[in-house]
């Protein structure tokens, strides 16, 4: 049993968590608004504290799984960050889905204090999460990364290391890359069947197990077919993390023009209401485009 405070409740902070209780570890929890602190606390018996400082006392490992680089700056060197009160030898591992640059200057400081850094961002979404079946991607020291895996093995079915730091949150780019392309091609050919008149649960029925087949097909296209978007990955957070991808891309000089073009399309989304709907719901701007012709 390790002593393990966990930073950032949200939809999947909370079920990640709840795996580490019970995985038989002792955990105390930290979260913005303290009353969703305060709930876990009394559905999973595990400890609260009122800052990420006060969490990090005296924990062999802190996990955050926060929002973006301005959350994870402040519950870690922002004023009660837990960067204060980690002792020295514990292993901070990050969930959040942010820049690389911040994952790097962490590293450093982490070093500096004594402690090590993992940027670990995970793919699986809320889905994942619930039923710990999580992938994660992994940046930082190897040998911290092997004495973290059993405790990221609570909450996931894959834990690689990929290499220094930074190294989990550009692979986390790459995820949200293909993920992007590979939602914009199933929405266009369901879009495409149903505009010629097809039945959509034939279409993918017929196309699921060969080539064409793939995760978002399996779990999102008889959503999309039905016009289920209440669920999963938001628009709001895509939007945020093709940002990431696009920005790094510019720093690097490498060309994104289809992850530019999906961008600009999951903006369309936002600015016509969806920017709570699932990532799926690329195929509403298809429908729309096509009821306006």
């Amino acid at each position: 049993m390790a002593r393990v405070s966990f930073l950032g409740l949200g939809t999947m902070g909370y079920p990640m968590a709840g795996h580490l209780v019970k995985a038989g570890h002792e955990v105390t929890v930290y979260n913005r608004t303290s009353l969703k602190a305060k709930t876990w606390v009394q559905e999973f018996k595990g400890r609260y504290a009122d800052t990420p400082a006060s969490a990090a006392l005296d924990a062999d490992f802190v996990i955050s799984c926060v929002g973006n680089d301005d959350n994870l700056r402040s519950v870690t060197v922002g004023f009660d960050g837990a960067f204060q009160t980690l002792k020295p030898n514990s292993i901070f591992i990050d969930h959040s889905t942010v820049s690389a640059a911040l994952s790097q200057e962490l590293s450093r400081e982490a070093g500096q204090r004594s402690f090590d850094f993992l940027d670990a961002p995970v793919s699986g979404g809320q889905s994942g999460a619930e039923k710990g079946s999580l992938s994660v991607m992994v940046g930082g020291d190897e040998k911290a990364v092997e004495k973290s895996k059993p405790i990221i093995s609570s909450y996931s079915q894959s834990c690689v290391h990929i290499g220094p730091s930074g190294s989990g949150q550009i692979t986390k780019m790459v995820n949200q890359i293909c993920i992007a392309g590979i939602l914009q091609g199933l929405a266009e050919g369901l879009n495409f069947a149903k505009s010629l008149g097809l039945d959509a649960t034939k279409v993918l029925a017929a196309i699921s197990q060969g080539a064409a087949g793939s995760w978002q097909m399996n779990n999102r296209g008889m959503t999309m077919a039905q016009s289920q978007f209440n669920f999963g990955f938001a628009v709001d957070w895509m939007r945020k993390d093709l940002g990431i991808c696009l920005h790094e891309a510019r720093q690097q000089g490498v060309s994104l023009p289809i992850t530019a073009l999906i961008d600009q399309f999951y903006a369309e989304l936002q600015n016509m209401g969806h920017g709570r709907s699932d990532t799926s719901s690329l195929i509403v701007r298809l429908e729309a485009l096509s009821k306006s012709k």
